[in-house]
């Protein structure tokens, strides 16, 4: 094999690669319906129904996940204090941070970004919405 086709097949590979999507609430009906939305976008999902697993599996897969889909209210954790670790951790720069709340006031919008946030979805949401959301952050 040449080194051209070598590297079209790298090339090839890299495009054909899946997102991984780490999708974080602590309703599982919003997690269920989250995560077959972006399935149907052909993502692979993640699921965590709380900010401590959440934290787990980024430790784990930091490499791998591309986007997180983060919720604001969640018991114990909140998702700002998820959001902070995350933007503080050289490691997980490279994961985008959308958060994932029913808090659609200006002052919640605000201190998501100005902790780093890079998104913001309001609940309730459509599938078409959210999945074209998703695609155009990650294109």
């Amino acid at each position: 094999m040449s080194d051209k086709d070598l590297s079209e097949n790298v090339n090839q590979k890299e495009k054909n690669k899946k997102h991984v999507i780490l999708i974080v609430d602590d309703e599982p009906d919003i997690l269920n319906l989250t995560e077959k939305f972006l399935k149907l976008g052909d993502f692979e999902t993640i699921t965590s129904a709380n900010a401590k697993e959440a934290m787990k599996v980024v430790e784990e897969r930091f490499n791998d996940i591309s986007l997180m889909l983060l919720d604001v209210m969640m018991p114990g954790r909140s998702g700002m204090d998820v959001l902070r670790q995350m933007k503080a951790e050289d490691r997980y720069k490279h994961i985008l941070v959308v958060l994932f709340t029913v808090k659609s006031f200006s002052e919640d919008i605000q201190k998501g970004h100005a902790l780093g946030a890079d998104g913001y979805i309001v609940k309730p949401f459509s599938g078409k919405d959210l999945l074209k959301y998703v695609q155009d952050m990650l294109s």
